[in-house]
C-alpha cells in the first residue's frame, strides 16, 4: 500500500502553518507515541519521507527549480537527522518531547550529537550544506540551479548512511 489520502480541515492546516508546525511530522511523532511504534519503524517512515523529497529535489534540479529543490534537499536532510536521532536516542529527544516539534537548532544539535555519536562528521557536514542551500537558495533565492545540484551528493550520501546505520541497529 503506498499512500493513504487523508481529509484534514483546511483551518487546521492553516493553524499550524501559522505556528510553523510540520504536519507530518507531526503525524509522525504523534502515531509512534499512540501505538508505541518501535523507533526503528518510525525511523522507517523517516527515511522514506527522505527519499520522497530527494526524488522531488532531483526533479526540480532537472526542471531548473532552485527554490523548490533547495527546499526538498533541506526536507530530505531534515528527515534523515530525525530518523537518526529518534533511533540512536540523541540528547536532544528530551528538548523535542518537551517542546513537542522539532525546531531549527534542535536539527542541528542533533546532527552533531550524531556525528560524534556515530564518529562520522559527515553527517554534521551533510546538515550544513543543508541549511546553508535552505536559507540561501529557498528563503533568500540567491543560489542558482548549478549551486543546488552540487548540493545533491550529501543528501544522497546522508540517506544511504542513515539507512546503512539503522540496518545495523536493527541487527544489533
Amino acid at each position: 500500500m503506498s499512500g493513504t489520502a487523508v481529509y484534514i480541515p483546511r483551518r487546521l492546516i492553516q493553524r499550524l502553518r501559522e505556528e510553523g508546525l510540520d504536519l507530518v511530522d507531526l503525524l509522525i511523532s504523534a502515531l509512534s507515541r499512540a501505538s508505541k511504534l518501535d523507533p526503528r519503524d518510525a525511523a522507517e517512515a523517516r527515511l522514506e519521507l527522505a527519499e520522497k523529497f530527494l526524488g522531488e529535489a532531483r526533479e526540480y534540479v532537472a526542471s531548473g527549480d532552485a527554490v523548490q529543490a533547495s527546499e526538498k534537499l533541506y526536507k530530505a536532510v531534515e528527515e534523515c537527522i530525525k530518523a537518526l536521532a529518534e533511533a540512536l536516542k540523541v540528547p536532544e529527544l528530551k528538548a523535542v518531547e518537551r517542546r513537542g516539534r522539532w525546531d531549527t537548532w534542535l536539527l542541528g544539535s542533533a546532527a552533531r550529537s550524531l556525528a560524534k555519536k556515530l564518529g562520522e562528521a559527515r553527517v554534521e557536514f551533510a546538515w550544513a550544506v543543508a541549511y546553508d542551500v535552505h536559507v540561501w537558495g529557498f528563503h533568500e533565492a540567491k543560489y542558482g540551479i548549478d549551486k543546488v545540484k552540487m548540493d545533491l551528493p550529501h543528501a544522497e550520501w546522508l540517506l544511504e548512511y542513515a539507512r546503512r546505520v539503522l540496518r545495523q541497529a536493527g541487527s544489533a
